[in-house]
């Protein structure tokens, strides 16, 4: 819980690098708690077609944050954030993202900062 309270702390900090720890472990909080909310709206009725409102609203929510932590994730892995809009290229985008998250870090340095597994 403490690496997704982590994230929304720098909910805005596009600069540094994530760990592949911090970037799951929020990935994973997020999956759970949208299917929480999923099972919630589903049970109180505000399920539209597809988003129920608890839903959207915390999408809505996260959406910065989970840009943000994308971003030093990939400044981890020695790529600019810019790379997060490989993702709009049908399948095989999310298929690179997806390489990218899974990589290890850079070791030492890289112009992003310092590894912050040396920490």
């Amino acid at each position: 819980m403490n690496w997704y309270l982590g994230v929304l702390k720098k909910y805005a900090e596009f600069n540094g690098r994530a760990r592949r720890t911090e970037y799951w472990m929020f990935t994973l909080f997020n999956l759970i708690i949208s299917f929480v909310l999923g099972f919630i709206d589903g049970l109180v009725g505000s399920a539209g077609e597809h988003v129920g409102l608890l839903g959207l609203i915390y999408a809505l929510a996260v959406l910065l944050p989970s840009i943000a932590v994308s971003a030093r994730r990939l400044h981890d892995t020695g790529r600019s954030g810019w790379w997060l809009l490989i993702a709009l290229v049908p399948f095989i985008g999310a298929i690179v993202l997806l390489v990218f998250m899974l990589l290890d870090s850079t070791p030492g340095d890289n112009e992003y900062g310092p590894n912050p597994k040396a920490a």
